[in-house]
This record gives C-alpha cells, structure tokens and sequence, in this order.
C-alpha cells in the first residue's frame, strides 16, 4: 500500500538530520532542501537548534502533525519513533533509511516487525528500512547522489538495493537516460517491489504516466502480484525491463528425475519474466540500455538499417543484431537508391551497412536517414553510428540527426562513442531529449532482447477434454511418493494427454499374454530403478515370444527392479515435457528434445503454468533444437500444434493438481500428427507446504 502522503507529503520531518553533510541524515536533508520541496520542512536534532537553516525540534513529542518522515537514527530507537509518528502525529509515510534489522539479525528482524505492525494499524506506507528512500515528483528524500532532474514522461525505477540503484542511475544518465520516479525498498518489509509496480498500474493515466519501468529485484516475495500488474501495466502500453538478481543454485539439488535438475528458481524467474512480458536483463549497462531503447520509437519490425561512417562498429553491430535474430536486409535496386548514391561521395556503400566513409557530411547524413525512412521498405528501423577523430567539428551532423530522431516515422538509435573527443556536442544532442548507445554491440544485444520478449499472454485456461473432478479423484487417492504406471495411465488419460498403451506383468506368463494383447513390436521396461538405461533396463523392438521370455528373465533380476513394463512400439523424434513445482511460483513446465539429448544438450525452454496454446508454442520455437522439431533434412518431424496442446494440457492438470511435486514424460515420441507418451515418471507429495 503506497499513500497519498508518502508520494505527495505536503509535509516531511527528517529525524536524525544533521549539519553534517557526509552523514545519511544530513545529506538528506541537504537534497530536500536542493531540489526544493515546496512543503513544510521538520527537523528533529536534540543537540542542535538549527540544521541547516531549518528549526530543529528536540524530540518528536514537539513536532506538528506531519504527512511522512524519515528516520536516519539507529535502529533499537525505530520502532518507537515510528509509533510516535503514526500515532501522535498522524504520519502515513515513513522511510527509514537506517540499517540493522532483518539484513542483520534476528534481533533487528523482530524490530522490523514491530515496525510493520505499527505501519499497518495506522494505515502507514514503510519504505524500507535498509535502503537509500525515494524520488518522486514532489520530494527527493534519498542520502546519496546523483539526484537526477525528474522528467514525466521519463522511466519509473524500482530497485531492492539502495547502492545498485545508486549504480543503475549512474550508468543511465550518460546515455541520455531519464526518470520519472525513483523507489528504493530496501528489505521491503512492508513494500516491495511488486507493490510500487502495483500502485504504479492502479493510478496509471495513459495521457500522464510515463510507460517505461525498469526494475532491480533480489527477491520475489508475491510472483502473482508482479505477473499480474506487470502484464496490466504492458497491456496498457507499458515496457518493462528487469533485473532478478541471486537466481543461481550455488548447489544445485540432487534429484531423481530430469525435470527436477534442470528446474531451478532461475527457471521459475524466467518463466515468469516471459509470460509477464518483462525484458529480462543480467547487468547495469544492459538494464539502462534496454530502458533507452525503450525510450525511442517502437521498431515494428526486425530489419535494421545501419548507417554508419566507420567500418568496423558496423560490423560488430551486424554481428550482434543478426546472432539476435534480427536482420540486416540489402537495400534493393531502385530509382531511390541510385539518386541517394549519386548524393554521396565516390567509395560510398548503400547496399546496408550503409557507410558513407570517414568523410561523410550532415547533408549527406540527412538524405540517408530520408530514404531509410520514406523510400526503403525494406527496413524498419535505422542504427546511425557517428564519431569523430577529434579533427574537425561535427555539431551540424548531430544537429540533423536531433532533428531526424523527432520527425522520422521509423525509430533511429543513435550510437554516438566519441563522448571524449566532442563531449560538448554529445551532451547536446542529449540535452534535446535524446538517448545515446556509446557501444553498438550492447545496443544490438539490447533490441534483440526486446524483439525477442513475447507479449503478455492471456490468463485462460485451457479445459477442453481436460477432466478436472477426475484428476482430483485420482490425486487425492494416491499415495505419496512416485507413482505406479496404472496411476499415471489414469492421469494422463483425464488430462487428454495420447500414451502408448502399456501393461505391467510380473511373470512371464504375463509377459507373453501382454505381447498377444498388444502386438508386435513392444517396448520392455523395468520398474523401479530411477534412470532405465543407466541398469540397461530398457529393451526396444522386441519381436517374438523367445526374446520376451529372455529379456524378462533378465530384466526382472536387475537390483530394484519390481516388474516389467510391456508397451507398443512408437516411432519418432524424441520429445520431453517436465514440471517441476516451485514455491510461491507454482508449477514450471520445460519442454525440449527428449531421450539422452535432454541430459547432453540441456535445450529446454520453460513456462509458467497455467500455459496457453501460444505461450507454449512460443517456448518450442525458442529451442535451439526447433528446426529438428520442423523435420530436418527429409525426416519427417512432429506436429507443433499438437506438441504445444499436450504441454498446455498438462499446465492444465498441474494447475489442479498442486500435490504434483516434480514429473517428467520421457521420452514423447512424436512423428507427424502422432504423438505419444512412452515413459514418464509422477511425484506426488501432499504434507509438503505449498508455499
């Protein structure tokens, strides 16, 4: 819950301010007073009359009624203060600013609790404590600098850590990186980061509110929260991009099945990132560089123009943008084409990159971006690299391209490195409004990180021939621990997911009766042992009763093993579709190409269920592996549409079924329109907490 008061205090009383500048509380209060809150201004200083021009009150006792405070004191004497402020002086913000509590101790844990539950009965907004404060437009109530110059229609940053925000706005404002609103939260006991997104979707104005969120988080407290007021805020015109900080198992957890190795919480950050429509991001330069991409114009396409003067970072960009996906399409013959080149000099290029060479002019410059941007459409964006030797002044060139960057139709991204040679013109290019990538291989990283980020995707869920009191029946029934096949037969048939048909025996009279019933070839299996092929324990192409007999004889002799598994023969490309449940998240499902490859290769995309068709489509074409998926050099390959159903109708049981602790079927063999289940493996926990 963010008030009023906290955003908009028409009053603020700095607790622990002092003359002392290089201190928390001082400098403080010196940014309030430098970038000029227009409200009453409070000092509380028991050993001082004056901070800083400014009456101070000996204790909080003394004080008016007040909108918010900030507390720069030591923690032990917080929770009091902070029941002073709510209670006697009608206080409905505070931000503490002061360390020591959860980040520390569980001492200092139980004193942030007290804080919260102060707050909370009073109807108070905490920001904090642990963290630097915050900036919005009415106050700039932090203790570190830079303080940038707030612009509305800037981007909204909201950071778990104080320093890395302090960083994140050090490395954006160089590149022309503006904000509208900046959030600390420290260890966000009571307000995270998903509840400054929250309050930013519920008072959201499309004619007022900036659309770009830049986010620095180290823990996801509320996963429901962030997906549903990051989606709304995208729907609504919004682009966000993020840091998950801290995602990596240092030790990554044993487990009996392959869904359960390779689904980590990183798996469940990035599948939530992708169904939510974030820009996931992995440091400080490539936040704020997707936040500058984000503050130019939408690129409606994939295919870039470059327009450039020097060989070399041209180069690197193509590399860059096309290992994104992205295209660098040659420019096609036409009258256009011949009459930009006839404007250029001798030695000039138009066939993209377009390099109009070290001596290229502003004029020259403009006719190039014109016939980018009206007569080749063969492109949908244009990246127009110009620096200088530190020869001669380039002004003019940057002139035009300000110019340029406000009336063209299709988005320009300027990458401007020569920020030491003509500084001053790069700073007014930048003072126009203007970004500017220095590093043209993190701008191509950047926009193909953004093209490649899906749009929200919806929150249906997928029901059709998905048999839910079924499921139940059956989950609620079963014993913990990993499932017998007939258990898992019967979940996946009132899921509509197809299986191969298969029997348990136990004798090789059952044996041989199983082989009549379901024709030649079969498939024999062991049950029991965990991983099939590592004890041998799997038989393929079994063709008459002889070696049924045999390779019963053997596999019902290997250690663990408690019967034998006989099922039809499949043919196909090997698939694989897993789930793993991870706390607070729900159920992650991965899909990838099955049998060892899943082990070698490791090509697995994941999702947050529930999926729906497109979200699971979108992760099958994100494998590497797809084009073996599509059928590859004449073999035939497996149907998209019906893989992508069978992973949705799974997100469907699994969304139902939260006892489903970890699952994998492995391998779905799949060839044309015909796929089928060949082996899987069901754990089912129903004491573990759910959250």
């Amino acid at each position: 819950m963010l008030t009023r008061e906290l955003i908009w205090p028409e009053s603020i009383v700095v607790v622990g301010a002092s003359n002392d500048v290089s201190k928390p509380g001082g400098k403080l209060l010196k940014n309030l007073l430098d970038n000029h809150f227009e409200g009453d201004l409070y000092v509380v200083n028991p050993k001082t009359e004056v901070v800083q021009g400014i009456k101070a009150y000996p204790s909080i006792d003394e004080l008016p009624e007040v909108e918010t405070a900030v507390l720069a004191v030591p923690a032990r004497f917080c929770p009091e203060m902070a029941l002073q402020l709510c209670r006697d002086k009608k206080a409905k913000g505070i931000i503490i600013i002061s360390a020591g509590f959860s980040e520390e101790s569980e001492a200092g844990r139980q004193l942030e609790q007290q804080i919260v539950e102060t707050v909370n009965r009073y109807g108070a907004s905490l920001i904090g404590p642990n963290c630097i404060g915050i900036i919005t437009p009415a106050h700039a109530s932090v203790f570190t600098t830079p303080v940038p110059k707030l612009d509305q229609m800037g981007c909204d940053f909201i950071s778990s850590s104080g320093a890395t925000a302090v960083f994140i706005m050090e490395s954006g404002i160089p590149k022309g990186l503006h904000f509208a609103s900046v959030f600390s939260v420290g260890n966000s006991a009571q307000v995270g980061v998903e509840d400054v997104l929250e309050f930013m979707d519920e008072v959201f104005d499309p004619k007022t509110s900036t659309r770009v969120k830049l986010l620095y988080i180290e823990s996801i407290q509320n996963p429901d929260k962030l997906l549903k007021h990051a989606s709304s805020l995208i729907r609504k015109g919004c682009k966000i991009a993020a840091i998950k900080a801290g995602s990596s198992d240092a030790g990554s957890r044993a487990a009996s099945s392959h869904t359960g190795a390779m689904a980590s919480s990183d798996s469940a950050v990035e599948a939530l990132f992708r169904k939510a429509g974030i820009v996931r991001c992995y440091g400080r330069e490539e936040l704020t560089t997707v936040g500058c991409v984000f503050m130019c114009k939408e690129m409606k396409g994939k295919r870039m123009a470059i327009i450039t003067h020097a060989g070399g970072p041209a180069v690197m960009l193509t590399d860059a943008l096309e290992a994104g996906g992205l295209k660098i399409p040659q420019i096609q013959d036409s009258p256009q084409k011949e009459q930009l080149k006839d404007q250029l000099f001798p030695g000039s290029s138009v066939e993209n990159p377009i390099d109009f060479l070290a001596t290229g002019n502003a004029e020259q410059l403009g006719a190039i971006i014109d016939a980018c941007d009206n007569d080749f459409k063969e492109v949908d964006g244009m990246a127009v690299i110009y620096g200088s030797p530190g020869l001669f002044p380039v002004g003019d060139v940057y002139e035009v391209l300000n110019s340029k960057m406000h009336t063209c139709k299709k988005p320009i991204y300027p990458i401007l490195p020569s920020v030491i040679n003509v500084s001053d013109d790069v700073a007014y290019f930048l003072s126009e409004g203007n970004v500017n990538f220095p590093d043209e291989v993190l701008l191509g990283r950047a926009l193909a990180k953004v093209a490649n980020t899906p749009k929200p995707h919806t929150d249906e869920i997928f029901l059709d021939g998905v048999d839910i009191p079924e499921i139940r029946r059956i989950v609620d029934q079963a014993s913990d621990g990993y499932q017998p096949p007939e258990i898992i037969h019967r979940l996946f048939d009132a899921a509509g997911i197809p299986r191969v048909q298969e029997l348990v025996v136990k004798t090789p009279e059952e044996a041989l009766q199983a082989a009549e019933q379901l024709g030649w070839p079969l498939v024999m299996k062991v049950i029991g042992p965990v991983h099939k092929s590592d004890v041998r324990g799997v038989v393929l192409n079994v063709h008459d009763q002889e070696t049924v007999l045999h390779e019963f004889n053997r596999l019902i002799n290997i250690p663990e093993t408690e019967a034998v598994l006989m099922a039809e023969m499949a043919s196909g490309i090997e698939l694989f579709v897993g789930a793993k449940y991870e706390n607070r998240f729900g159920h992650i499902v991965l899909c990838g190409m099955g049998g060892t490859m899943v082990e070698v290769l490791k090509d697995v995309t994941s999702g947050l269920a529930p999926l729906g068709i497109c979200e699971a489509s979108s992760m099958i074409k994100n494998l590497k592996s797809y084009q073996i998926i599509k059928g590859y050099r004449g073999q035939e390959g497996a149907n998209q549409r019906k893989f992508a159903e069978i992973i949705v109708r799974l997100s469907s049981m699994l969304r139902f079924a939260v006892e489903i602790k970890e699952m994998d079927i492995n391998p779905l063999l799949g060839k044309g329109d015909r796929i089928l289940a060949v082996d899987a493996r069901i754990r089912i926990e129903k004491n573990l907490p759910l959250d």
